[in-house]
């Protein structure tokens, strides 16, 4: 079973009977139609005699979210499924997650470049550090947006597990 959120305001809930994803029920209605993927991430779609052409637009399967177009209107999805349930219920989602503060060195080794300065604004995913370790390069990426409020290092430092690098506002 599948929760489907769409704009951030209806939610429903998808269950589908098969593999083939041909039939089953949204919001306990039973739906059947026909999809053919046309070509990759763009559908073409029968449903009650109706055709419809749906393209994946944007996928961010980590997150579970989608950006898809139906008949050229976009629409913004998240989805939900029977083990992000299991993890709220458990309370290790992301909604009860603290926010990230601090940047530690996830190995020992060497500052080799410092990609941000004190006052940067950084979005999730973006570069951050070069700590050589073990003869590998490895960039340290941002785990969420935020702004560099310090940084604890320098270029050319030696760093250990769990130092703290850069800190943020």
């Amino acid at each position: 079973m599948l929760r489907v959120k769409i704009e951030n305001e209806q939610e429903h809930t998808v269950q589908f009977n098969n593999a083939k994803l041909l039939n089953g029920e949204i919001d306990k209605i039973p739906f059947e139609w026909d999809i053919i993927e046309v070509k990759k991430g763009s559908f073409h779609i029968l449903k009650n005699n109706q055709s419809y052409t749906v393209e994946i637009v944007k996928a961010d399967y980590i997150e579970k979210s989608f950006v898809i177009a139906v008949n050229g209107s976009k629409y913004h999805l998240s989805v939900k499924d029977k083990f992000d349930a299991l993890l709220q219920q458990l309370g290790f989602d992301n909604s009860n997650a603290k926010k990230v503060n601090e940047l530690k060195a996830p190995m020992p080794g060497m500052i080799i470049a410092i990609l941000v300065n004190e006052g940067s604004e950084v979005k999730k995913g973006d570069s951050l550090l070069v700590l050589e370790a073990m003869k590998m390069e490895n960039i340290l990426k941002a785990t969420a947006d935020g702004i560099v409020k310090k940084i604890h290092t320098q270029q050319g430092v030696a760093v250990e597990k769990k130092q703290v690098l850069l800190s943020f506002a």
